[in-house]
This record gives C-alpha cells, sequence and structure tokens, in this order.
C-alpha cells in the first residue's frame, strides 16, 4: 500500500494576506460555499482517527490554506496528540505545513521544531516582486518584511523549513535574480510552482499568467544556474529537478505532477469535506466527507467519479514524444480536453519540448550518475 496523503485545511479558505494570483481563492469563489470557517476539534480527530490506521509504513499530514495559522497553535498540538493517540500500529508520521510566514513568531518556530515539523514558506521572489503580488489583508500593505522576519524567526530556532515560489511572469523574467537573492538568503530547499489560470478561463488572460514560452525560458535559465553550481557541488534543492534526475535514474517521482497520473490524495476542508486533490476543491469533486463517511466510501466515490482515470488520457502524441520519459505530460490541471479525440493536450508542452530540447541529454547524464552512486554504495555496504 503506498504512503496516505492527507491535506487538512483547518481555516478553509480564510487568509490573513491577499495574493493576486491565489489559486484557492478562485476555486473558493466557484464553489456553493466559499468558506467553512474554522475546522473543529472533533472534526479533525475524526480525519486522523479514520486516515491513520489504514496507513502502512507512513503517512503525511500536511497542512494548507488559505492561511492554517490562523487556526491557533493550540489545534496543532490536538493534531499531534490524535496522532499518538490513533497510531496503533507505530508507523512513520509526518507534518507538513503550509504558510504565508506573516504571523510565525517565536511560540510556532518552537513548536515546529519540538514536534519535528517541516514548513513550507511561501516567498515570491526578492522583496520588490514579492510585495508586488503578496499583500496585507486590510489594505494592501507590503508583506515581504513580516514574512522575512517569519523565516529569520525559524533559522534562529533550527525549523526546517523550504521555500515555495509560484512562477508567475515576474518571477519568470526575474529568475537569476531570484536565484542569487536565495542564494544569499541561504535558502537552500526550494519548490517553483507555475501560477494557475483560473479553473474554466482561457490560458494567459490574467496579469501574472505565464505563456508556454516564457515558462520555458525560466525553466531553461534556472537550471543552467543549478547545473553551474551543481558542478560546483554548492547547488540548492530544487524539487522539479531533483525529480527528473530521480526519474532519469528509474525511480518515481515524489510529486504527482511529475509522475504523469494524479495520485490517491485526501483534502480536507474544514466541515470534513473530502476532495481528490487541492486543485480540484470544488463541488463537482467532492467525495464525501469524514465526519459521516468511511474512507473506503470516499475511495469509492473517487473510482465512480474517474477521478484517477481521466489523467490516463493523455494525448497520443504525447505519449509518443521522446521527452515523455521524464516529462510524463505535467499536471493534470494544465491539461486541456482535446473534444475531437477525447483525450488531453497540456497547455505548457511547448515549454517543455525547450527545456528538453536543451537539457534533457544532461538530465539522463546526471541519472546514470546517480545509478552508480548507488551501485557503488550498494557494493560498500555488502563488503
Amino acid at each position: 500500500m503506498p504512503p496516505i496523503s492527507v491535506l487538512i485545511k483547518p481555516a478553509s479558505s480564510m487568509c490573513n494576506m491577499s495574493c493576486d494570483y491565489c489559486f484557492y481563492c478562485d476555486e473558493a469563489e466557484k464553489r456553493a460555499r466559499k468558506s467553512f470557517g474554522f475546522m473543529s476539534e472533533q472534526t479533525l480527530k475524526n480525519i486522523i482517527r479514520k486516515t491513520l490506521p489504514h496507513a502502512s509504513g507512513r503517512i503525511c499530514y500536511a497542512y494548507q490554506g488559505g492561511e492554517p495559522s490562523l487556526r491557533g497553535i493550540d489545534f496543532f498540538k490536538k493534531a499531534v496528540a490524535y496522532q499518538r493517540q490513533y497510531n496503533q500500529h507505530h508507523i512513520l508520521v509526518q507534518n507538513v505545513f503550509q504558510t504565508n510566514g506573516y504571523g510565525i513568531r517565536e511560540e510556532w518556530c518552537d513548536f515546529f521544531r519540538e514536534n519535528n515539523f517541516l514548513v513550507g514558506l511561501s516567498v515570491d521572489g526578492t522583496p520588490e516582486i514579492h510585495n508586488s503580488m503578496r499583500h496585507e489583508r486590510e489594505g494592501g500593505g507590503a508583506t515581504f518584511d513580516q514574512v522575512s522576519d517569519g523565516a529569520k524567526r525559524m533559522d534562529a530556532c533550527g525549523v526546517n523549513y523550504n521555500i515555495l515560489t509560484v512562477v508567475t511572469k515576474k518571477v519568470a523574467r526575474n529568475i537569476m535574480e531570484i536565484y542569487y537573492y536565495y542564494r544569499d538568503r541561504g535558502w537552500h530547499y526550494q519548490q517553483y510552482i507555475a501560477c494557475l489560470d483560473p479553473v474554466g478561463e482561457k490560458h494567459g488572460q490574467a496579469f501574472y499568467a505565464l505563456t508556454p514560452e516564457l515558462y520555458g525560458e525560466f525553466l531553461i535559465q534556472l537550471f543552467s544556474l543549478w547545473l553551474r553550481d551543481l558542478k560546483k557541488g554548492r547547488q540548492p534543492y530544487i524539487r522539479q529537478f531533483e525529480n527528473w534526475v530521480g526519474l532519469a535514474a528509474g525511480y518515481q517521482a515524489e510529486s504527482c505532477d511529475q509522475r504523469g497520473t494524479c495520485g490517491i490524495q485526501y483534502v480536507a476542508e474544514a466541515d470534513g469535506s473530502i476532495y481528490p486533490c487541492d486543485f480540484y476543491a470544488m463541488d463537482k469533486w467532492r467525495l464525501g466527507n469524514l465526519n459521516q463517511d468511511r474512507l473506503e466510501a470516499v475511495d469509492a466515490r473517487r473510482k465512480e467519479i474517474g477521478f484517477v482515470e481521466r489523467s490516463l488520457k493523455l494525448d497520443t502524441q504525447c505519449r509518443q514524444c521522446k521527452y515523455y520519459r521524464l516529462c510524463r505530460g505535467g499536471c493534470q490541471r494544465n491539461r486541456d480536453l482535446n473534444a475531437a479525440t477525447g483525450l488531453y493536450e497540456n497547455y505548457y508542452c511547448q515549454a517543455y519540448q525547450m527545456f528538453f530540447d536543451q537539457y534533457y541529454d544532461s538530465i539522463v547524464q546526471l541519472g546514470d550518475q546517480v545509478i552508480k552512486w548507488n551501485h557503488a554504495s550498494e557494493k560498500e555496504r555488502i563488503l
């Protein structure tokens, strides 16, 4: 049985910041109910007690929003307590906390460190770029200084955290400056996610939106910077590149968008409603509610609506592409249905073509090196 992934939204779509491109604001606006308020402790208990006993090996609980810290630290202390209570098989429990960092004070840092939480901190590049996209909730003021202070507190406290950057038009055009800024800050663990177009709307219309060509140029430039530092032994961990190298070495990608098919996830809204993916937390895709339903019923509903199966309907030309081994067709949320074929085509196909035209062989060679290193390590263990 694969590891179970549960994403919990303790404060639903509520947030103490306002970001121009927020995909969850868009999703929430397109539901019958925009916000489900704060999650109750009883709902939290039901989610944990109905998921943890089904896990084998390990389980990951991720907390996201909106902004999860709005729910207050005592809620997360309860989460840890419930995990201990219901961990009958003594499996590995991982906790991940995705935050905008706006309200992270010393008390939070102590809690994260003491309970081994991995924190994802949302930062969109340099102060100027970040402040142009991520604003205070009231008044629209700048937020970077507060977020930066949160990062400094986590550094001082020894919290494990990485940086999550949404790739907008501004980020893509200034990635060299951002790369060196992150390096100067000591932010060595990075994740870059292409911004999403609003659900049901034409690609590229929003002022922050990417074009395939611009996204391709971004990937090329970022990889060139990363590869240069790799050769010097000082490269940052960039999740997308590490996943591609892993695929080249014959491993499964950790990230579902790089596996090419949707995975089994449980996204829990504040009322206990379950959705199959954070990018599809809308009424059409609701799978049930763990306050009333068993996990088996949720899984049956996922199968009934064909959520995972839909991601297998990938364009024939895509599957036959020489880069498919690594590309895998990208995230389903970025795919568009071709009504004539009944298959999906990725909006960023041109971006991936541009990138792999230049760096496919380099990634394959890096994958070969990983295989050799692993074989050498295995021999050493045997000896």
